[in-house]
């Protein structure tokens, strides 16, 4: 098998890539190494041939067993996060910050904050907020309910004045004489009896 087949380039005997023998390697040498270079890139080949082949048939076996790539994706994530969690950076890691959550809740400072804002929750003056904050919410709801009825009423009232009748059969005529054109039907416009609305 000629190594140029495999894309390294053939060197003649007593010649290296720039023309000339490296200094201190003789004809032999060079001739030498040359056959060992060809017959390790040979190997490459065949190696990377038959990674090729075993690669292949590696997952023709994974498809006949149902294993998708998203599920090899899956496994490797879980893998790597116990690799992760297993480790002992992780392990260090999460112990110190064990360590400075026991300190930080037994210190006084977060002790007496804590207690502070018990304190505030168990006051008057809290609850009074509070209660006044929710009624507050109730007041404001039931506003907006009596606001929305009053523009529902309002609207129901408009529909049916004179000046919005006239109006609604306007845009009923105009729509009858697109729509009739259109389909091939007469002029003529329905009575204000057959309104859609």
């Amino acid at each position: 098998m000629d190594s140029s087949e495999h894309g390294s380039p053939v060197i003649s005997p007593g010649v290296a890539i720039g023309g000339t023998l490296p200094p201190g390697l003789t004809e032999e040498e060079a001739e030498e190494i040359q056959v060992e270079l060809t017959k390790v890139d040979d190997e490459i080949q065949t190696l990377r041939q038959v990674l090729m082949a075993k690669e292949r048939h590696a997952a023709e076996l994974k498809r006949r067993l149902g294993i998708s790539p998203l599920t090899e994706i899956k496994q490797n994530i879980t893998k790597g996060w116990h690799d992760v969690q297993c480790s002992n950076a992780y392990m260090r890691t999460s112990q110190t910050l064990g360590d400075l959550n026991r300190r930080v809740t037994s210190s006084n400072l977060y002790l007496t904050a804590s207690a502070t804002l018990e304190d505030i929750g168990r006051s008057d003056a809290y609850k009074r907020t509070q209660e006044t904050l929710s009624q507050a919410g109730q007041m404001t709801s039931a506003a907006f309910s009596t606001v929305g009825s009053a523009i529902r009423n309002r609207f129901g009232e408009m529909r049916n004045s004179p000046s919005f009748k006239t109006f609604e059969d306007k845009v009923e005529n105009m729509k009858y004489k697109v729509m009739g054109r259109s389909n091939g039907e007469s002029d003529h416009s329905p009575t204000s009896n057959n309104a859609p609305f």
